[in-house]
């Protein structure tokens, strides 16, 4: 995928980010309800966002395993800056302080000891 695709694929989870910000409240009202709508769209793709699924691609850590790598709470800054990666399939998308507090909730609710 050139350059134009990944700034369209950019743009376009920007907008869908933006929009889904505005829809959730009304459909979850729990801030790890509304954390869980919010990983589902953005990141369910690759990575598996549940109690027992799996990441359909290889790289994408399981979020219920994530406190096994590093303190979630090193997410939040993480979120609002734009998580990038050194491979091109995962999209940078910048997280609001009121969907990183909801996507950390829902994350932490996960977490296997």
């Amino acid at each position: 995928m050139g350059n134009g695709g990944r700034w369209r694929r950019r743009w376009v989870c920007a907008l869908a980010a933006v929009l889904l910000g505005s829809v959730l409240p009304a459909q979850a009202n729990g801030l790890t309800e509304r954390g869980q709508a919010l990983v589902e769209f953005n990141c369910a793709r690759c990575h598996a966002v549940g109690k027992t699924d799996k990441s359909s691609h290889p790289d994408a850590p399981a979020f219920r395993t994530l406190s096994k790598r590093y303190p979630i709470t090193d997410l939040e800054e993480a979120l609002a800056e734009g998580i990038s990666t050194g491979h091109p399939d995962m999209p940078e998308w910048v997280a609001s302080p009121d969907q990183i507090e909801a996507i950390i909730a829902y994350i932490n609710s996960l977490q296997q000891p």
